[in-house]
Parts: structure tokens; C-alpha cells; sequence
């Protein structure tokens, strides 16, 4: 009897993906350099994945090589986030226009039980595990449109932007302002309201640019980076 074998993904896109994580939730801040042998022993790894793993990101565009100073976490600055943003807008609001179209019971049903985990973490004040289901529904949506070109393109601009997509919710009513906006988007696609959906995520991506920005311009300003709910009372329910 032949077994089912369980697909791994080889140990260098693991790190990658650990990797990935640190720098969206900026535990691996921009401009900050890539210490080989801290990150071998805290991930556990010899540095030959490490460094396969630091050349795939290197391709994505979230870290920079440079000539006799390795890697550093890529930094964008805010012409190039404004230009990021713009293409998602409109990526996001085709992918939602075909998904209401498009999507069946199945994916309706996967996004909606999503989107209540993200509801459950955003009134624990849990912001790592609302950006995870909130990246798995935008995910869900890509997919639901059923256009892989249009999939293949928007994973290569999103990943650039992980890491400024889950700051852009430090502020609490901002993050307030995007749960509300997705509780919009689950009736449009209960509706398959196209228009409607399409509407919505652009709306969404504006909103996420303009606060990526003004904390860009604070963080010029200051020293030191803000952490989620600086001067926010992270008791607000």
C-alpha cells in the first residue's frame, strides 16, 4: 500500500519564511544588518541555509547586498512606498472585483471563518495574529479571482510591503478603521458585489498608504521607531 508523502519545503525556505516574519513584524527593522551568526543560533540553522535563505529575500527585494558590509533589511522610502501602494490599490481591487464574481461557497466560507479569527485577535489587542489572518484572507482573495498572472504579480509587490502593511496598524483607530473596512468587504463578497468590492480595496490600500506614510514621517522626525499603540491605550476594547 503506497503511503501519501508529506511535501516539506526545503530548510532554506523555511528560514526564508521565519525570516520574512521578522522583518514584517520589525524585529528585523529597515537599514538594520543581518548578523549571520546571531541569526544561525536563534533560528537554529548552519549558515548555509541562512545564507541561501538571505539570497531568496535578496531577490524579492526585502534585503540588499552590499559589497563588503552584507545583508541589511531593505529600507523604502516615500516616493517609492506612494508608487507600491498605488499598484496595490488597483491589483487588490481587480483581484476583488473578479473574487465577488467568481469565488464559490468554499472560499466564501474560508474567508468568513478568517475573518472572525482576525475580529477575535483584533479585540485581544493581538496584533501578530490579526496580520496573519489578514494576510491569509487578502491571500484568499488573490486566489479566489482566479487569474494567475494577476496572483503571480500582486505576490511580488506584496511582499515588499509586509512589513509597512502591519505597522500601518499602530494606531489603534486606524486599525479600528480596517477591521471595519473588512467587515464591508466580507457583505460585498457575500453579495458578490463586484463594484462594490473593487471600491472597497481601493479605498483599503489608500487608507493603509496614507498611514504608512504619515508614520514615515514621523519616524524621520525621531530617533527611534514606534511600537504598537505608542500613547494609544491598548486597553481600548
Amino acid at each position: 500500500m503506497q503511503m501519501d508523502q508529506i511535501d516539506r519545503k526545503p530548510l532554506h525556505e523555511e528560514v526564508a519564511d521565519r525570516l520574512r516574519q521578522m522583518i514584517t513584524e520589525g524585529r528585523l527593522p529597515p537599514g538594520g544588518k543581518l548578523n549571520e551568526r546571531v541569526l544561525a543560533g536563534q533560528l537554529q540553522v548552519s549558515r548555509t541555509p541562512l545564507r541561501e535563505a538571505i539570497k531568496q529575500l535578496a531577490a524579492e527585494k526585502l534585503v540588499e547586498l552590499l559589497p563588503n558590509r552584507g545583508a541589511v533589511v531593505a529600507s523604502l522610502d516615500e516616493a517609492l512606498v506612494g508608487h507600491l501602494f498605488e499598484m496595490m490599490a488597483d491589483l487588490e481591487g481587480l483581484a476583488g472585483e473578479l473574487a465577488a464574481q467568481r469565488r464559490d461557497e468554499a472560499t466564501l466560507g474560508e474567508i468568513r471563518a478568517l475573518h472572525y479569527e482576525m475580529l477575535a485577535a483584533h479585540v485581544r489587542n493581538d496584533l501578530p495574529q490579526y496580520y496573519r489572518c489578514n494576510k491569509a484572507i487578502h491571500e484568499a482573495i488573490s486566489r479566489a479571482a482566479g487569474n494567475p498572472v494577476l496572483a503571480q504579480t500582486y505576490d511580488a509587490i506584496n511582499t515588499r510591503i509586509q512589513a509597512l502593511r502591519f505597522r500601518s496598524n499602530f494606531n489603534r483607530d486606524k486599525w479600528d478603521q480596517a477591521m471595519r473596512e473588512h467587515q464591508q468587504m466580507l457583505q460585498a463578497l457575500e453579495h458578490r458585489d463586484g463594484p462594490a468590492m473593487r471600491r472597497l480595496l481601493e479605498d483599503h490600500l489608500r487608507n493603509k498608504r496614507d498611514a504608512v506614510l504619515e508614520q514615515l514621517a514621523l519616524w524621520g522626525a525621531s530617533a527611534a521607531q514606534p511600537q504598537p499603540f505608542d500613547a494609544v491605550d491598548t486597553a481600548h476594547p
